[in-house]
């Protein structure tokens, strides 16, 4: 049953820590079975407090969800993701 990650940025702390994420969040994401659905698009927040940006990552299981979020290779590169925003995230399990 596929599963999705979902991080949605509340507010910014420090742009130059997030500059350093992205650059380095797609070499996190090879090897892993991911696909992206969203990526900071247009958003409307139609309940709950405002959020600045989602991403949505479509991964075949749970399993393969945490195996990516846990790996080390995106460990290192959410510590600045970390640094630089205060983020909600969740992984779910579809339908």
């Amino acid at each position: 049953m596929s599963a999705y990650v979902i991080l949605a940025r509340t507010k910014t702390i420090d742009q130059k820590e997030l500059e350093i994420y992205f650059a380095g969040v797609q070499d996190a994401l090879k090897g892993h079975p991911i696909e992206l659905l969203v990526a900071y698009g247009k958003h409307e927040v139609i309940e709950g407090d405002p959020v600045e940006g989602v991403v949505i990552a479509k991964f075949p299981d749970m399993n393969s969800a945490k195996t990516w979020y846990h790996s080390d290779a995106y460990q290192r590169v959410a510590a600045h993701r970390h640094k630089g925003a205060i983020y909600q995230g969740i992984i779910v399990e579809g339908l």
